[in-house]
């Protein structure tokens, strides 16, 4: 079944099928329609905030009990290695910082810039496309719960 997400707002929209078609083009280790799916969602204002809630929802679900630094460690470990034989260019410590900024508790520091918004679209999608594999359940389930929890916390602030 395709999601076609018509009931979104443009700018979500966007956001849903660059996401759609960069995860599974992960998943598929399809480096030729990675590149045009990372590139929208570079494109793709607020992408990385949507993707970090799909992320979240994604540990919270795989470890329903909390994660502590081993998981984290497992968690990137597990994804660098499925991914490092078709992008080489995999970057551990943005993925890290991936994990961290989902989990509400990465602080750059004074000396650690956080990576930039091209280097979160093009790392997001692997990270998701590894957890995703440990749930059965598809992408859009996820992103549905992400443009919800983007738009409560909108309404709230």
């Amino acid at each position: 079944m395709t999601t076609t997400w018509r009931h979104l707002p443009a700018p979500a929209r966007e956001i849903a099928q660059a996401a759609t078609e960069a995860v599974g083009a992960a998943q598929a280790r399809d480096a030729g329609a990675y590149e045009p799916a990372v590139e929208r969602l570079t494109a793709a204002d607020r992408a990385g905030l949507v993707l970090g809630g799909v992320v979240r929802l994604l540990l919270e679900e795989s470890h329903p009990d909390g994660l502590d630094g081993d998981d984290v460690r497992q968690v990137l470990e597990r994804c660098v290695r499925s991914t490092a034989g078709w992008r080489p260019d995999v970057d551990p410590h943005v993925l890290l910082v991936l994990l961290a900024s989902a989990l509400g508790v990465y602080d750059p520091g004074d000396d650690d810039a956080p990576p930039d918004p091209a280097a979160i679209a093009r790392h997001a999608p692997l990270l998701v496309a590894d957890l995703l594999a440990a749930t059965g359940r598809p992408l859009a389930d996820y992103l549905t719960a992400a443009f919800t929890e983007v738009a409560r916390t909108e309404l709230q602030d």
